[in-house]
C-alpha cells in the first residue's frame, strides 16, 4: 500500500483521492487552509491550479524532499484560453522540478478530465493516464496506484515530454470550453 497526499480539494483532487482509495491506498487530502498539517504521503499530488503551485512550493517545499511529486497542472492562460504560461521549450513540470531538486517530479493526469478519471472510461476506451518523468521507480510506483484503480497507464517518456502533455491538455481544455468535446469525453488512447 502506498500513502498518497493530495494537495487540493477541487474536482481533480477529489477524484484522485477516490481513485487512490479504490485501489486500496491510504489517502491524505489537504486543502489550502491545511497549511499547518504536514504532508505524510510517499506520493504528493499537486492538485492545484498552476497559478497556486508557487505558493504550495514556498509553503511546503521542505516537506516534499525525497517524495514523488506529481504535477497535474495545465499552465493555461485562463483569461484568454489562447496560450500556455510557460516558455515553449519548457513546462510547468520542469519549473516544479527546478524548484524541487530533491523531489522526484512526474507529470500525469493533466490530459484527463475528472469525469473520465472517475468513470474509468473515455467513450468505449478505458481511461489512460500518461506519465512523464526522469525517475523510472517513481513512474512505476505511480503507475501501480493508477492501475490498482482499474485505469491504464502509458509511460510518456522523460520529464521533457511534459511540454507535449501540457500541449495536449491545453488543446483538450480549449476544445471542451468551446463545446467541441464534452467534459465526459476527451482524448483516448489505444495502445
Amino acid at each position: 500500500m502506498t500513502t498518497i497526499s493530495i494537495l487540493g480539494t477541487g474536482n481533480m483532487g477529489q477524484v484522485l483521492a477516490s481513485l487512490a482509495a479504490k485501489g486500496g491506498h491510504s489517502v491524505q487530502q489537504l486543502g489550502s487552509q491545511d497549511g499547518a498539517t504536514p504532508v505524510t504521503g510517499d506520493i504528493v499530488v499537486l492538485a492545484v491550479p498552476y497559478s497556486a503551485v508557487g505558493d504550495v512550493i514556498a509553503q511546503r517545499g521542505a516537506q516534499l524532499v525525497g517524495k514523488i511529486v506529481v504535477d497535474i497542472s495545465n499552465p493555461l492562460n485562463f483569461e484568454t484560453f489562447d496560450s500556455l504560461l510557460v516558455p515553449a521549450d519548457s513546462s510547468a513540470a520542469a519549473e516544479i522540478a527546478a524548484a524541487l531538486p530533491q523531489s522526484r517530479v512526474l507529470k500525469a493526469f493533466n490530459t484527463n478530465f475528472a469525469a473520465t478519471l472517475g468513470s474509468g472510461a473515455v467513450g468505449p476506451l478505458t481511461t489512460t493516464v500518461l506519465i512523464a518523468g526522469d525517475d523510472a521507480e517513481a513512474k512505476t510506483t505511480l503507475a501501480g496506484v493508477v492501475t490498482d484503480a482499474g485505469l491504464v497507464t502509458v509511460d510518456a517518456g522523460s520529464l521533457k515530454r511534459a511540454r507535449e502533455l501540457e500541449a495536449i491538455g491545453f488543446l483538450q481544455l480549449t476544445l471542451a470550453v468551446n463545446e467541441k468535446v464534452s467534459w465526459t469525453g476527451g482524448v483516448g488512447i489505444v495502445a
